[in-house]
């Protein structure tokens, strides 16, 4: 590992990170990165799991799907326990003699062509899982200790560019439903002579009645020109 070229090299990729506001460009900035500048990596993917469900959310390899997929049916595995655990790193230098952890996902992952694996918690102090960081080699022993780091530096950049895309997008979508609500409560007050707040009050007591989400109700009456199911008669004034 040429540490001066590595630094060069992430300095250039944070600028990249930052220059990336969604989610999805963010991951597969990330991913490539990690195929490109770990010595060793084949492939490359982030998991996140959600209630048990495991999601693969970015990959460069149909073997980082198919790994994900028999963690979740086994119920075990390094990026499984990497991500529901909060295990910052793991690293499987061989897969065949792995005998100790993940038993039953060991053998089956090296039947996929798998040879080791390398794994990082992706975490900033705002947030405490985004998910794991997923490298993969064909070979067994492709990662050694400067690998290790390399993919650990990787990661640290890697999850504060990904905390900021969910923040960027998370602001994004609530100006998006301020500006919908917004749009809505005009249309009840223009209809039905109402006051701002008698607009929104109506729009809110909806959104409870019907257990929908307050903007689904005012995206709703900006669409269809009604309120669910059609139920004008209970606004004020009308």
């Amino acid at each position: 590992m040429e540490w001066r070229d590595f630094a060069v090299d992430m300095a250039g990729m944070a600028r990249s990170f930052l220059a990336r506001d969604a989610v999805d460009e963010t991951l597969d900035k990330i991913i490539d990165a990690a195929a490109k500048r770990v010595d060793g990596c084949d492939a490359a993917g982030v998991l996140v799991v959600r209630k048990k469900q495991v999601t693969t959310v970015a990959s460069t390899s149909q073997i980082v799907d198919d790994s994900d997929r028999l963690q979740e049916r086994l119920g075990e595995g390094p990026c499984l326990d990497a991500s529901t655990l909060q295990h910052p790193v793991f690293r499987i230098e061989n897969l065949a003699t792995e005998t100790v952890r993940w038993r039953s996902f060991a053998p089956r992952a090296h039947a996929l062509g798998v040879g080791s694996m390398m794994g990082f918690l992706l975490y900033t102090d705002d947030h405490d899982n985004l998910g794991a960081l997923n490298l993969y080699s064909h070979r067994p022993g492709a990662f050694d200790a400067d690998a290790e780091t390399a993919g650990w530096l990787l990661a640290a950049h890697a999850a504060v560019a990904l905390s900021g895309a969910h923040e960027h997008a998370a602001m994004r979508r609530a100006v998006d439903s301020r500006h919908t609500i917004g749009e809505a409560m005009g249309i009840l007050m223009e209809r039905h002579h109402l006051t701002e707040d008698a607009a929104f009050d109506t729009l809110r007591r909806y959104s409870q009645e019907k257990n929908i989400k307050l903007r689904d109700v005012a995206q709703q009456l900006i669409d269809q020109g009604t309120l669910p199911e059609g139920e004008d008669g209970g606004v004020p004034g009308s």
